[in-house]
């Protein structure tokens, strides 16, 4: 897994180089704007390489208040001891691939549903390529939806993550966000029983019915705006006020990707080491999240599925509340195959 030191200089950490503005007058120059009738299906979108180093994962934490010691220390991982990238550092690389040929800045859209499932653990200095594609576009209810699937393969080719998502390519966000457009089929309520058996972890003798102890959160505008790429340069309805504006909302409101991630920690807590190799999380977005409007993120256990090989297989149902009036921003379904 070593890198050579040249390609290390030369690889950014991110899927563009915000350096280039010291020369480039236009960092979109080139690109389509983002309209519904300029998608072409399938569109492949990359390659791109980025490396995983300390100041990403560091930034990461900031973004997500997710200090996983598995990612902040050296020797205290379970995998040999490395220092690892945490479980949803690069969802939004993998989801903002699509402004590697439309303009992310001309963008006022809504993420819908995000998909993810972890094959590997990513390490620090790594160089992970990021590739996918548009495979499908629809129209709903007056909104144009395009599907992305996409992932990320570590230095030695191995799969680290696998994405699928959903977004509106273009709208009005205040116009249409809290409608419920993306409910769920399988209707996850988010209600937990009485007197409830709370749980951090599932290795502790795990029953249907256990409920995960919420994971409390607040994201900041600067935090918002760090993870929505304000130091690429990129201009959107999460990291300006002006651009929130424009799209009908009084303040930027948090990247739905953004606290799908925190979700990524709660099972990350949930399921340790075995989650970066056996796990899955998907979730649908039904109402937005203001930046600095607290929330939490918890779940329920569903199904427990003794394996051939002795293994288990936990399913639950999982969500994300905003704390103001209790109302789910996200509905969603996880499971990890457990030793």
């Amino acid at each position: 897994m070593e890198n050579n030191s040249q390609e290390k200089q030369e690889v950014w950490r991110d899927i563009t180089d915000p350096r280039r503005a010291e020369w480039v007058d236009d960092l979109e120059a080139g690109l389509k704007e983002p309209e519904f009738e300029n998608l072409e299906i399938p569109e492949h979108l990359g390659p791109v390489k980025e490396i995983i180093d300390d100041h990403k994962i560091k930034r990461y934490a900031f973004e997500l208040d997710d200090y996983l010691p598995w990612s902040m220390q050296e020797g205290v991982s379970p995998f040999d001891g490395k220092r690892i990238g945490q479980a949803g550092i690069l969802t939004n690389d993998i989801v903002q691939l699509f402004t590697l040929k439309y303009k992310g800045s001309k963008v006022i859209g809504l993420h819908t549903e995000a998909q993810l499932w972890f094959d590997n653990p990513v390490y620090e200095n790594e160089i992970v390529t990021l590739e996918g594609d548009y495979t499908d576009s629809y129209i709903k209810r007056g909104q144009g939806y395009v599907v992305l699937e996409a992932g990320a393969k570590g230095a030695d080719g191995r799969s680290i993550v696998r994405y699928r998502g959903v977004e509106i390519l273009k709208t009005i966000p205040g116009n249409v966000a809290g409608r419920a457009s993306a409910t769920p089929e399988k209707k996850v309520t988010g209600e937990i029983p009485e007197n409830p058996h709370y749980i951090e972890n599932v290795k502790d003798g795990v029953q249907v019915g256990d409920v995960l102890k919420p994971l409390k959160k607040t994201i900041t505008a600067e935090q918002a705006a760090v993870f929505s790429r304000v130091g690429e340069f990129v201009t959107n309805i999460h990291n300006n006020l002006e651009t929130a504006r424009k799209g009908n909302l009084r303040i930027p409101i948090v990247q739905g990707a953004q606290f799908f991630c925190t979700l990524t920690e709660l099972l990350t807590r949930t399921f340790g080491e075995d989650l970066f190799h056996e796990g899955w999380v998907r979730a649908k977005f039904v109402s937005p999240i203001k930046v600095f409007e607290p929330f939490e993120t918890s779940g329920i256990v569903t199904d427990i599925e003794e394996l051939p090989d002795g293994r288990k297989k936990v399913s639950m149902d999982v969500w994300v509340r905003r704390s103001s009036d209790g109302r789910l921003s996200a509905a969603g379904w996880a499971s990890c195959i457990i030793k």
